[in-house]
């Protein structure tokens, strides 16, 4: 296994792809960064009547869906690839237990995303916090600054992300459909069940990916649109679920199916 592991970990290093979605990821960095220092500016001439009324949300979330997107692009690129190339034929000569190659590809994806996704988080709420200092802006004092368990559990739905798109892309086969599914699943899902009636809106959303970060650190969800209804175990159990399934149904049907 620790040979598939290497073997893994070369491929994913040395395509393009990769650096591709690097660089994405430092341009949202910045321009999430840019957005904080116009909010700053912004601030700065405002008269005390009118900052009683000014309003910036947190920029965190915003770089979280730009992150989440990209990673899950990087995972199903990982596989999907392999397939649209015809490498798949000698990976699975090389390795001729199938389910072998989908889990070890798994474990690479989710511990690359999860180093960057760490990375990139923890900087990004640092420097635009930086970038605001000591503005009394509501959303940057301390009471809405994010907490560390936070962070921790935003970074853990940008490896799931990944994994979830690893996963569809390792059963779809297209990297054109798996965007499209990934896409679907992060972006139109969640504003369908926003516009369910009270209170299934919030009962549905609290399964959403990006309304779970909040709700397993026990610190509810400010960024998002629903209400906490999740115990932080309940939430670990969903994102589990998340990360867990598609790789799961990748590998049953990869042993039942002839590429």
């Amino acid at each position: 296994m620790t040979d598939v592991l290497a073997a893994e970990w070369l491929k994913l290093r040395t395509v393009r792809s990769t650096y591709i979605v690097l660089a994405a990821l430092a341009v949202a960095m910045a321009g999430t960064c840019a957005l904080a220092a116009y909010g700053a500016h912004t601030w700065d001439g405002l008269s005390a009547t009118d900052r009683a009324h000014f309003s910036m949300s947190p920029l965190e979330p915003l770089f979280l869906t730009v992150a989440e997107m990209s990673m899950a692009v990087l995972g199903a690129l990982t596989i999907t690839s392999e397939y649209a190339g015809g490498m798949i034929r000698d990976t699975l000569v090389a390795v001729p237990r199938r389910g072998r190659v989908v889990w070890a590809k798994a474990a690479v994806v989710g511990t690359f995303a999860l180093a960057l996704g760490s990375v990139c988080v923890f900087a990004t709420s640092y420097l635009t916090r930086a970038v605001v200092g000591d503005r009394p802006i509501p959303a940057y004092t301390d009471a809405g600054a994010p907490t560390t368990g936070l962070l921790i559990t935003q970074s853990l739905a940008i490896t799931v992300a990944a994994l979830v798109g690893y996963g569809l892309g390792a059963v779809l086969r297209s990297t054109a459909g798996t965007i499209s599914a990934v896409a679907g699943l992060l972006y139109v899902v969640p504003m369908v069940v926003h516009n369910l009636p009270a209170p299934w809106d919030a009962r549905a959303g609290s399964f959403a990916l990006d309304s779970l970060p909040g709700q397993l650190a026990g610190t509810g969800n400010p960024y998002s649109i629903y209400g906490t209804t999740l115990p932080p175990i309940a939430a670990a159990a969903v994102m589990g679920a998340y990360a867990v399934v598609p790789p799961t149904v990748a590998a049953i049907r990869i042993r039942r199916r002839d590429l």
